[in-house]
């Protein structure tokens, strides 16, 4: 069998996915033959990883030289783990290079760099892949199934709530995603994921997106209006306070990052309470969509446990679907270790907020029933090790339709886009007016 060669743009700690399939359950198939970095640190850090699995050490080089790096290494493909603001040029090069590509989400960041990948595309005629594991997760495929057998009728409404707890939803504000030019805030970022999910549960795309929200509780305006008196400029130091981060407990956190500051300055660990955080905390959309569906959704960052809650509500009846994906995180833990308090051997008291999913479709005059969903070992439910089977090895007929491209990463961007838009003015943005060809005329349906 012929191997697909493969370049890696961007070695940070995403990466570590894809490097572990390529070395791993699709090396068969796959080989990683460059990695296009700028912190040789990192770069190298992945690179040991290949060649303790016994492979040859993939070809280092700078970011200036991704096309020579195709070139000379006949890549075939190009995945892109760069930092947000990164994502549309190093797609557009990789594809004017003769290289398809595969990107984390988002896709980018605002509607110009959208459209300049729409053209590159059209261009080059090559491929992009967006990797939305949330889609594979077995309880989201179900609820897809739920709406696509028409068991609830047409859609008319969708409630999506999603909650980042105080370990994972602070790290949004020690990292470069506090940035909003780096990342285009966490309606961008993190919640391209869940408005993807929207578009592809009702298979429709969006039309209009009114946003409220700010920064209430991280940086330091709020820091100071609570009194939480003097902060320490980072995590990585002699204190003990519950949200610092120690680069230094963490072999790998250390590793990639610690160890890789003396090339370019980046501190992954920057307290959450500091100066010049330009995201939102808090947030809530309101979002038409072409088939006369509206959703309502809210993001809260900073909550003591973590998970989502969706109701979908259709002509015939409505879908519940609750997750806990973490019932706390408890002091003394160390490095914010998150933790389901009622698991066996957890310390402290039994919660009643358990991690787990539930299910519940109840059709007018009638009973409520669980659907049952399967999952698997492995990252979101074996959703994880689904998403790469069709990254590496090719995508089969899927009834469910999850395997996703550039046209699914403009549609979930455009939310947060509109939404960002809306923020700034305090009005109701159309998505017509981003000025994206795909996203033109509000007859458009996803898929």
């Amino acid at each position: 069998m012929t191997k697909t060669r493969y370049a890696i743009a961007g070695a940070g700690h995403r990466a570590q996915m894809y490097v572990d399939a390529i070395i791993g359950t699709h090396r068969d198939r796959a080989e990683l033959v460059a990695i296009c970095e700028p912190n040789p640190t990192r770069a190298l850090y992945h690179s040991d990883i290949v060649t303790a699995a016994g492979l040859p050490a993939p070809r280092i080089g700078a970011p200036a030289e991704l096309e020579q790096l195709i070139r000379e290494e006949s890549v075939d493909r190009v995945i892109i783990c760069a930092r947000d603001d990164l994502h549309s040029e190093l797609i557009i090069r990789s594809l004017e290079a003769g290289a398809d590509v595969v990107v984390e989400k988002p896709l980018t960041i605002d509607a110009a760099s959208a459209h300049r990948i729409e053209q590159a595309v059209e261009r080059t005629g090559r491929r992009v892949v967006l990797t939305f594991n949330y889609r594979y997760s077995p309880r989201n495929s179900a609820l897809r199934r739920v709406i696509q057998d028409g068991t609830i009728g047409e859609v008319t409404s969708v409630d999506f709530s999603w909650v980042l707890d105080t370990s994972h939803g602070a790290d949004y504000f020690r990292r470069w995603h506090r940035e909003k030019k780096n990342s285009g805030g966490l309606l961008v970022h993190k919640a391209s994921h869940h408005f993807d999910l929207v578009n592809w549960w009702i298979r429709s795309t969006p039309t209009r997106v009114y946003a409220s929200g700010g920064l209430r509780f991280y940086g330091a305006a709020n820091a100071e209006a609570r009194g939480l008196g003097a902060r320490p400029e980072r995590g990585t130091h002699d204190g003990g306070d519950l949200f610092e981060l120690d680069l230094r407990t963490d072999a790998r956190l250390s590793a990639l990052y610690l160890d890789a500051e003396q090339h370019d300055g980046y501190r992954r660990d920057l307290d959450v309470f500091s100066g010049g955080i330009t995201i939102e905390d808090n947030l809530a959309l309101v979002v038409d969509y072409a088939s006369g569906a509206t959703l309502s959704y809210s993001l809260n960052a900073h909550a003591p446990w973590e998970g989502y809650r969706v109701a979908v509500n259709g002509t015939l009846g409505r879908a519940e679907l609750d997750v806990v994906e973490r019932g706390a995180v408890l002091e003394g833990d160390g490095l914010h270790r998150a933790v389901d308090p009622s698991l066996a051997g957890a310390t402290g008291p039994v919660s009643p907020r358990s991690e787990g999913e539930r299910l519940i479709v109840q059709k007018h005059w009638e009973p409520a029933y669980d659907v049952p969903i399967e999952s698997d070992r492995g990252g979101h439910g074996g959703g994880d090790a689904l998403l790469l089977a069709d990254v590496f090895a090719g995508p089969g007929e899927d009834p469910l339709a999850r395997p996703a491209d550039w046209t699914d990463g403009i549609r979930s961007i455009a939310v947060g886009i509109a939404g960002n838009l809306s923020l700034e003015s305090g009005m109701p943005v159309s998505v017509d007016d981003l000025g994206i060809a795909l996203l033109q005329g509000s007859e458009r349906r996803g898929r």
